[in-house]
């Protein structure tokens, strides 16, 4: 049998086995991986306390770079890295009290959201104008977390950490989600430019409409915020009134849980005594309105004479009307509320918080937990109940929205306070629990952003500090320490009108989601395309 010379070569031409790969080769294979990481690390420093806003623009060129041309898988993994960067230093402060096992899971949880904007940033980015849609994505992704579980967790957001920047004066064009919605696009068009520059260089072809494109979309935010300035004041519409915040402090160690509760009462009778006196001697201005921050009263004043008594004597002698945070018991439920204590009426209106926090407030699938660890239910003995409507008080003439603490960093439970008359926004807030964790001024910055959004003054009244008045045009004029008892006692603009912010509502975020959904629909049809094509 004669075997030809082709046949022979076609049956020794076997694969060769594949060299492994060199150290360098799977190091710069991490490169990407590490890149993510640090990219979500760079965002967490643009964040308060520190005033390094801008890093969120390198931050997100950076998440694009390591995104843009990938696999959706990879922009799974790449995304939940660029995450757990951002979040986890973040977010730490939520185990201060209760350990790392809540915080790391919170963090785990988060984390998956931002790895579906990545997967899906990915696939946009092969279409043109690619940052749009990409900025739209992580707005979209913003607006889930917001919303679920457990009826969201919107820390984190973009324009949370915006307070102190150039693109402030756009929340008051369309919320949060705008301002956050520049910044990104702002990040992603900024490294867009820097690719074509060396794509340009290498090939000596300049794509025009593509730079064109790129450039636009970081001088349109840019110059949009400019423009927006004219919607932020602080001059006022329906005069003035004269606000008192109170910080009473708290007991930082040596008390059982009872005498605890009735020492943080006893801290803000005794400051609002002191302020009290002073204004007697002629030293501050007499308060139109005082404002507690929440919990100063954990004591119920409905159920407990001499908590009724003591606030209603601080009441009579600073003689003006208190927003009192207290926990109450109504009808068996338990509810997270602001309490007008008039000096001459005793408790008139209330408002029940409407924005719990989950874990913290009330326990979710609490039969579940409860079988896995014990411990877990005891640390919430029982639920906190819902309010059902906003709190506006009216308080010597000035109307009062009041948002509790967490509900700050919902944009439906301030917005609501504001379309239902309030001239003034209050965010009592109790973070005595977090220590002096970074927690405190990232709600501040929050309260900052929300008085540019809805141009308002915001008073921010908290037990352990750091209280603080803010003025419309989101510029902090007074606060205070952190663990001192003080009173911060200002005259500030009342106002009524209405920022487009207010008036759109949600129809912004809407319309950015709406554009995520469309980016995403013709990524998706283009690469359904491009797949036919190949088999054909």
């Amino acid at each position: 049998m004669t075997v030809t010379a082709t046949s022979v070569d076609e049956s020794d031409q076997l694969e060769p086995p594949a060299a492994p790969a060199s150290r360098p080769a799977r190091l710069v294979r991490l490169v990407p991986a590490a890149v993510a990481a640090l990219s979500g690390v760079l965002l967490y420093v643009s964040f308060p306390p520190r005033t390094l806003w801008w890093l969120a623009l390198p931050a997100f060129a950076c998440f694009g770079w390591v995104l843009r041309g990938r696999s959706w898988k990879a922009g799974l993994g790449l995304g939940y890295l660029f995450g757990l960067g951002f979040l986890l230093p973040l977010l730490v402060w939520t185990g201060v009290e209760v350990g790392p096992g809540p915080w790391l899971a919170l963090v785990a949880v988060e984390a998956i959201f931002v790895a579906l904007v990545g997967a899906g940033i990915t696939a946009v980015s092969k279409l043109p104008a690619w940052p749009l849609w990409a900025a739209a994505l992580w707005i979209a992704g913003e607006a889930v977390r917001a919303r679920a579980p457990f009826h969201g967790f919107p820390w984190g957001k973009i324009a949370f950490g915006q307070a102190d920047g150039v693109f402030l004066p756009l929340a008051a064009v369309g919320g949060t989600p705008v301002l956050g919605f520049a910044v990104v696009l702002c990040g992603f068009a900024l490294y867009e430019i820097v690719r074509l520059v060396l794509e340009g260089r290498r090939t000596r072809v300049v794509r025009r409409s593509a730079a064109t494109v790129a450039l636009l979309s970081v001088a349109v935010p840019v110059v949009g915020a400019v423009a927006a300035r004219s919607l932020v004041s602080d001059k006022a519409e329906d005069g003035t009134t004269t606000v008192a915040v109170i910080q009473g402090n708290v007991p930082r160690a040596g008390l059982e849980f009872n005498a605890q509760r009735r020492a943080v009462l006893d801290y803000h009778v005794k400051e609002t005594l002191r302020l009290a006196a002073e204004v007697k001697a002629g030293k501050v201005a007499k308060p139109d309105v005082v404002l507690w921050p929440e919990n100063s009263s954990d004591v119920d004043p409905f159920a407990d004479a001499q908590a009724y008594s003591d606030i209603d004597d601080a009441a009579k002698a600073i003689g003006a009307p208190i927003s009192v945070g207290g926990v109450v018991e109504r009808d068996g439920k338990l509810y997270n509320e602001q309490i007008l204590w008039d000096p001459v009426k005793g408790p008139t209106s209330t408002y029940d918080k409407r924005q719990i926090q989950p874990f913290g407030e009330y326990l979710p699938m609490r039969s579940l937990l409860g079988a896995i660890n014990k411990n877990w239910t005891s640390m919430v003995r029982q639920d906190f109940s819902r309010g059902t409507k906003p709190g506006v008080f009216t308080m010597n003439g000035a109307k009062i929205g009041l948002v509790t603490c967490y509900e700050a960093a919902f944009d439906w439970a301030v917005r609501s306070e504001v379309t239902d008359g309030a001239q003034l926004i209050s965010v009592p807030s109790n973070n005595a629990t977090f220590d002096r964790s970074e927690m405190t001024y990232q709600q501040l910055a929050m309260s900052r952003v929300r008085a540019v959004e809805h141009s308002r003054t915001v008073t921010v009244p908290v037990t352990s500090g750091v209280s603080a008045i803010i003025m419309p045009d989101g510029k902090i004029t007074q606060k205070t320490g952190m663990f001192v008892a003080d009173s911060l006692v200002q005259r500030v603009p009342l106002r009524s009108s209405e920022t487009p912010a207010t008036k759109l509502g949600t129809l912004p975020e809407m319309a950015l989601v709406l554009l995520a959904a469309g980016g995403l629909g013709w990524a998706i049809g283009a690469g359904v395309r491009r797949r036919r094509a190949g088999d054909a």
